[in-house]
């Protein structure tokens, strides 16, 4: 059995090193293509490097686009490599542009698709990512559900329920296989002059918050609040969209808000795990917060991840400053107790097993 592992951004690539490990261990013929959606190779080499993983042997070298361009470069690519290799599977993770692209690719050559993340809804089609991962899970053979709510999200839509596997989430491998390497790694508090649980950690980067002005102000403001209020520090690692939107709107970062360089994924796994809050509009971080019992904020009206919610653990507040300050009261004063959701961090294993025992 030969399997295809498509990725193209850093959160793909976290989520599948645990399926790339289980292939690894088991000596599977399997095969990894890099589609370059959102950075160089040469940038995410060190990430490989850091999780201990082997180098791609494909690199399409996308780069960034239009939604159409990216999806239709990676179609061109990835179709050649499949012609040439005819894979038995076409694995993808998420709701990328890599992954509607390689999904499409691939379905039209008639090879099979198995999709991690499964069944995952914000219920917004304005989401890009709603409608990769709506079209994806419709074209795949395979449906990896993270929870049994993802389940139902497919079995809801006329999905076959044969096609549907509910296997934990990958995410969980992730963090628990990764967080022993940073130990090993890491210098980063030291670094940083940091104490564990002495500050909070804020990532923006999704286009509906900063690339909107006021959006983009309010959130600021509401980090000036929350610094005057308990009196540690922001950390910031700020993705360069978001720090050219700052200067193009004439925002300036207050006192209390440190703004750092974009980490490497040990590092920030480092500093999830010891920070006071997490506030974020990504949906990855939401669910490693979860798994790392820190309390979360997340800076949308919607989330694809509404098992956190549930969890008591994370709490959508949107850009109004008063509701994310609220949000914050609310999460330190409960008890960081739930139980994580998302699997019992096999969920790669089992998702390899899968494969090989439908053939």
């Amino acid at each position: 059995m030969h399997v295809a592992i498509v990725l193209g951004t850093r959160p793909e690539i976290i989520k599948m090193s645990p399926i790339i490990r289980y292939c690894e261990e088991l000596g599977l013929d399997y095969s990894l293509i890099h589609t370059g959606q959102h950075y160089s190779y040469e940038m995410d080499a060190a990430f490989f490097h850091d999780l201990e993983l082997p180098k791609p042997g494909y690199k399409l070298n996308v780069g960034s686009g239009t939604h159409a361009e990216q999806t239709g470069k990676i179609m061109v690519g990835l179709e050649r490599i499949l012609i040439h290799d005819r894979p038995d599977v076409v694995l993808v993770q998420g709701d990328t542009n890599t992954v509607l692209g390689s999904a499409l690719s691939a379905a039209k050559l008639n090879i099979d698709v198995g999709h991690v993340e499964a069944g995952l809804r914000s219920r917004d089609r304005t989401m890009p990512e709603e409608i990769n991962r709506l079209l994806t899970d419709h074209i795949a053979r395979y449906l990896f559900a993270p929870t049994e709510l993802a389940r139902s999200n497919l079995l809801q839509e006329g999905i076959d329920e044969e096609k549907i596997r509910v296997t934990g989430n990958t995410v969980v491998d992730a963090v628990l296989q990764n967080i022993e390497i940073a130990e090993q790694r890491s210098r980063i508090f030291r670094d940083l002059d940091l104490m564990p649980g002495g500050y909070f950690v804020l990532t923006a980067h999704r286009q509906e918050n900063v690339d909107n002005r006021e959006k983009l102000g309010n959130l600021i403001a509401a980090m000036r609040e929350l610094h005057s209020i308990y009196g540690l520090p922001i950390l910031f690692p700020a993705h360069p969209r978001t720090l050219k939107r700052l200067d193009e709107f004439g925002l300036s970062v207050p006192e209390g808000i440190r703004i750092l360089e974009p980490q490497g994924y040990l590092e920030f796994l480092l500093l999830e795990r010891s920070a006071r809050a997490i506030l974020t509009d990504s949906g990855g971080i939401q669910e490693e917060a979860c798994i790392l019992h820190v309390p979360c904020i997340t800076l949308r009206e919607n989330t694809e991840r509404p098992e956190t919610l549930e969890t008591g653990g994370n709490i959508l507040a949107g850009t109004d400053p008063g509701r994310i300050l609220q949000a914050v009261s609310t999460v330190l004063s409960a008890e960081a107790s739930w139980t994580n959701p998302f699997g019992d961090g096999r969920s790669g294993k089992k998702i390899v097993d899968i494969l090989l025992g439908d053939r």
